[in-house]
């Protein structure tokens, strides 16, 4: 600063002669005498020098205010301090200054927030507060007559901000604030958490850094802990209602409201944090520890939908098994009837023994006892369930056991209705006379049923077939039965049928189903079957689509599983032969392959390109759910082929007299005869039955058939089981089910049919009971045609039953598209 006279100074340039700045950008220096060129080394841009060199004289009374302005525009600008200015330099560490609000005074972006709630940080250095984006190294300030000058600890300052980061906090630059806001990220719970871990830990140890936290009036986050779980029960008839509540500091409040936001965003409780934050009223959390709570959300999960507008939930004497985990974490309070309940259900240990009827005429083995004493378990409780054993494990008898063991103990006050599969109609018959001879029994069957319908009331069992008990619904449905008693029920999987809708309509005051294949193709047949033993159990059908059979079908949604699995635990016994019969031989699956010849692999490729355009002009016509049956015929076609050209009424079939199956087939039966084994044959085509009972006969081989048209079935399965014949051909439909057959050691299914479970019952007519001799299962598939794909489609299938069957079997592919229709059209392997 240079006195120019007239109390004025002028700024002028303390550079040496020969050297000149120029103002462009950057500031260049030209050293003349040496002709260099060079960069100004400082920040300072070129238009501030430019004005710097044109400004004018400057009043020395105007001189203080005039130096400051130029220092607070360009903090980087180095001028010398006029007469009179004090130059103070503050070089200290910072001291972090938090401030908690809810309204930070600066707009914020909505999408950057999970809340209202932030945190301002800025440094504190000796008496002066700066902002953490204020940009330089150093801060200037005026005092008076003084120029302050702060030189910043910027590693300090951005240390401090990674330390509220590193927490989750994200840090935004606003309006040159640092203000930092909570995300919902990963999720909302986690948010809450993050604020409370902040406010109850952090903050102390912020503290005892040196930090200053203010929490402002604003700023009204708050969280509680450790509340004291109770529930309140009443009940009345069958349903009970029950209250879940949370208590803190004398104070109580629904629980059902506080999870609601939980339950509606969550879709597997085991992805929840371990503790969770419960919102009583605006900014007022409570913290609970999940695994105290999980046991409630899991059953308000199962009966959301049965809340009140008081958040009470209604729970059925079925559901009581879903509220035994609760006992010893809540306080229950009031009625303890449904927890009562809910012990004695949830473990099947502690259903009591029940020694057989004294009159039954057979010894029950230790697994047929517990299947005993559990029907007598539901039967106290008036559930409904399904035995669902393995085929050849003694269904039959335990049922008879157990309806001649309420007969004994005086318990057996009306006749029972089973409902079995005509083919079963006589098997029921004599073993309940062999094994049960107290039980008086009226077989409704034949032409004659009529007459025998006034003597219901005066027998213990009424057996009828699926197909009379519609016929016949006019007659039976004034009468109330003690139990209706459905055999093979997956006969009613399709609720949509008159045969489920009439059974459904029945009077009684217990249903049993027995089932070995509760599932054959989709959870929707094991919800008609739980429909008809207690309705409501598993919700509607649209709800039970949606919340269970979707998810787990479509998304493999193993948590959905293992929530199901719990929810019909209680009501459905399998027991698997390999489980129990320790004893029973081995049973070896063997897969025989054989290929086309030329004639028949033409025949088969000309009939799929055929059938493929076919099929696609019809979903092209009418979409793929109206075109089932164009596609159904399409696939019988194909299967035809495999396994002879002869069914095929098309010409150019009749033509061709090549036949790799029925080739592959005689060769080995012939090679099983010579090793003396004992044969059965399934097919589900009888016109297939026909073709190879012309081969054997050829062969002069004893066999026997049994088909839907047989008549005498007795007799026709006497000739087998007495060793009059070797070879037993058997149409699917008609022997698949309900035959005793262990004298049989080897088991052909000529053709697959789409669900395993169908084909393993034809299997276990052998692999059962009473068999002594390892079992043979061969199944004899072309390669390359639909068969392999049919294979392929049957894992499938397996998979969702032992999802149901078997809780431990990981989900696997379940996923049954309805393209997988077209699929099979397609050339190549499965």
């Amino acid at each position: 600063w240079q006195d120019v006279g007239d109390n004025s100074v002028q700024l002028v340039s303390n550079m040496q002669d020969g050297f000149y700045l120029i103002a462009t950008d950057p500031v260049l220096v030209i050293d003349q005498e040496n002709a260099i060129i060079s960069q100004l080394a400082s920040d300072v841009k070129a238009p501030v020098i430019k004005h710097l060199r044109e400004a004018p004289p400057i009043l020395k009374s105007k001189l203080a205010d005039i130096y400051k302005n130029i220092i607070q525009q360009d903090i980087n600008l180095d001028l010398p301090a006029p007469a009179g200015i004090k130059l103070i330099t503050i070089n200290e560490k910072p001291v972090p200054r938090l401030s908690l609000m809810r309204d930070p005074g600066v707009h914020v972006q909505p999408e950057l927030i999970e809340d209202s709630h932030y945190m301002h940080l800025d440094f504190v250095y000796g008496q002066h507060k700066i902002p953490h984006f204020k940009p330089g190294d150093k801060w200037i300030t005026f005092a008076e007559n003084s120029k302050v000058e702060v030189i910043r600890n910027l590693a300090d300052e951005t240390h401090a901000k990674n330390a509220i980061t590193h927490l989750g906090f994200v840090a935004n630059e606003l309006q040159e604030q640092l203000l930092f806001s909570n995300p919902s990220i990963p999720s909302r719970q986690e948010a809450l958490q993050r604020w409370q871990n902040f406010l109850e830990k952090q903050i102390p140890l912020l503290r005892q850094q040196g930090w200053q936290v203010d929490i402002g009036e604003t700023f009204k986050l708050k969280f509680d802990s450790n509340p004291e779980i109770s529930v309140e029960s009443s009940h009345e008839n069958d349903w009970f209602s029950m209250s879940f509540d949370l208590e803190i500091n004398g104070v109580k409040s629904p629980m059902v409201p506080l999870v609601s936001r939980i339950l509606e965003n969550v879709e597997n409780l085991d992805q929840l944090p371990e503790k969770l934050l419960l919102e009583l009223a605006e900014g007022h959390f409570v913290s609970v520890q999940t695994k105290d709570v999980k046991p409630i959300l899991n059953i308000l999960m199962e009966l959301f939908d049965r809340k009140d507008k008081n958040g009470q939930i209604t729970v059925s004497a079925f559901d009581a098994h879903l509220l035994v985990d609760l006992d010893g974490a809540v306080n229950w309070k009031g009625d303890k009837e449904i927890l009562k309940l809910a012990k004695r259900i949830k473990k099947f240990t502690g259903i009591n023994r029940v020694s057989p009827p004294k009159d039954l005429q057979l010894e029950l083995r230790d697994y047929q006892r517990s299947g005993l004493d559990w029907l007598n378990f539901l039967y106290e409780f008036k559930f409904g369930g399904i035995l669902a054993d393995d085929m050849g494990l003694g269904k039959t008898v335990q049922t008879l056991a157990h309806i001649a063991k309420l007969k004994e103990s005086g318990k057996l006050k009306k006749p029972s209705l089973i409902i079995v599969p005509t083919s079963l109609v006589a098997n029921w018959k004599n073993e309940a006379k062999k094994f049960t001879p107290s039980l008086k029994l009226l077989v409704l069957y034949g032409p004659e049923r009529f007459e025998q319908f006034s003597a219901v009331s005066n027998n213990d069992l009424v057996i009828t077939s699926y197909a009379l008990v519609v016929r016949d619904y006019e007659l039976y449905k004034s009468i109330k039965f003690q139990y209706l008693i459905l055999d093979e029920a997956q006969k009613i999987k399709n609720p949509k049928t008159k045969m489920t809708a009439t059974i459904n309509k029945l009077k009684s005051e217990c249903r049993l189903a027995l089932s070995g294949t509760p599932i054959e193709n989709h959870l929707g047949e094991l919800w008609s079957i739980f429909n008809f033993l207690m309705p409501g159990f598993l919700k509607n059908l649209s709800q039970f689509k949606s919340y269970y059979q979707n998810p787990i079908e479509k998304q493999q949604d193993t948590y959905k599983q293992q929530l199901l699995n719990k929810r019909i635990q209680p009501f459905m016994l399998r027991r698997k032969k390999e489980d129990v019969l320790l004893e029973l031989p081995a049973k070896t699956e063997i897969i025989k392959y054989t290929q086309f010849e030329s004639k028949q692999a033409k025949l088969y490729e000309a009939i799929r390109i055929s059938m493929e355009k076919k099929v696609k002009d019809a979903i092209a016509n009418k979409g793929l759910n109206k075109s089932h049956i164009t596609i159904l015929d399409a696939l019988l076609k194909l299967r035809q082929v495999c396994c002879d050209p002869s069914l095929l009424k098309l010409a150019q079939a009749q033509k061709t007299k090549e036949s790799a199956k029925l080739t592959l087939f005689m060769q080995l039966l012939e090679e099983l005869l010579l090793e003396n084994r004992k044969i059965l044959v399934f097919s589900q085509f009888t016109s297939m039955l026909k073709i190879l009972e012309a081969g054997i006969k050829s062969k002069k081989i004893k066999y026997t058939k049994l088909t839907g048209a047989s008549r005498n079935r007795e007799k026709i399965i006497q000739q087998f089981t007495d060793g009059q014949v070797d070879v037993f051909l058997i149409s699917l439909k008609a022997g698949g089910v309900g035959l005793n057959l262990v004298e049989a050691d080897t088991v052909i299914h000529y053709d697959p049919w789409w669900n395993p479970a169908v084909e393993n019952q034809a299997t276990d007519r052998a692999h059962r009971i009473g068999q002594n001799k390892q079992v043979f299962v061969y199944k004899l598939i072309v390669e390359n045609t639909i068969e392999e794909k049919i294979i392929a489609l049957q894992k499938k299938k397996q998979a969702l039953q032992d999802g149901i069957y078997n809780k431990n079997t990981d989900a696997g592919d379940k996923k049954l598209s309805g393209n997988e229709l077209m699929a099979l059209l397609k050339p190549g392997q499965g």
